[in-house]
């Protein structure tokens, strides 16, 4: 397993969760813990385990949909300042949501009447490109994952299960943030279509983009993954 040393990206140290369940009259339940793990700029994380391990509540920890129960967060800012998740204002996790920390869920979320192609040059836009370069871009991107031409102009909510996964994919990765958070990215994908997103996640590790993903499949785990943590369920 490799270790970031002084100069990892992100350090997570004896992360844990547990849940209240109010329906059963707020009997707590265990989520995870003792979850520890240093990441690097350019290294890719892979999460593996049964369902129910935890896995995407420990990527919604990381990321502070969840408050943890105990544990820090640490997180290496592009200034170089340092920055506990687990801990730090609400209002300085959403400027790094905005700036520097991105999360990729199965499923998507966008508005009823944007396009594909619109949809995946926003996050370009937001950065400061220009109109038709974010759309230039986007083409390409699209074009990359499998999507059909036909279907750029049209809504991406008429789309299959699998073909919303790749324009989700395509919006969560086409502007990077520092650190990228992927939920089962080639979950509802064929084996071409994976491949693909495979060898996008290693283009945005040349780049130095960190990145934390879940997997089940072992040989995707191999292909792409810097370190592998394999997460058992908390008794």
């Amino acid at each position: 397993m490799a270790h970031a040393g002084n100069g990892y990206k992100l350090k997570v140290e004896n992360l844990k969760k547990s849940f209240t369940l109010h329906n059963r009259g707020g009997v707590q339940v265990l989520g995870f813990q003792d979850i520890s793990f240093s990441l690097q700029k350019g290294q890719l994380l892979a999460f593996s385990g049964p369902s129910g391990a935890g896995k995407s509540s420990i990527l919604k920890t990381i990321y502070r949909t969840y408050l943890a129960d105990g544990g820090r967060v640490l997180f290496k800012r592009g200034d170089g300042s340092e920055v506990d998740l687990a801990s730090c204002k609400e209002s300085r996790v959403l400027d790094l949501r905005r700036r520097e920390i991105g999360f990729v869920t199965q499923f998507l979320k966008i508005l009823p009447r944007i396009s594909a192609l619109d949809a995946v040059a926003h996050p370009l836009i937001e950065t400061g490109a220009e109109e038709e370069e974010a759309r230039r871009q986007a083409r390409e991107m699209l074009m990359r994952l499998g999507i059909r031409e036909e279907l750029f102009e049209l809504s991406p909510l008429t789309f299959s299960g699998g073909e919303q996964q790749r324009i989700n994919i395509a919006r969560g990765i086409i502007a990077p943030k520092e650190l990228i958070l992927l939920d089962e990215p080639t979950a509802s994908l064929d084996e071409k279509s994976s491949s693909v997103v495979l060898e996008l996640l290693g283009d945005l590790k040349k780049r130095g983009i960190a990145l934390i993903a879940i997997f089940h499949d072992q040989r995707k785990i191999e292909a792409v993954a810097d370190i592998g943590l394999c997460v058992k369920r908390s008794e």
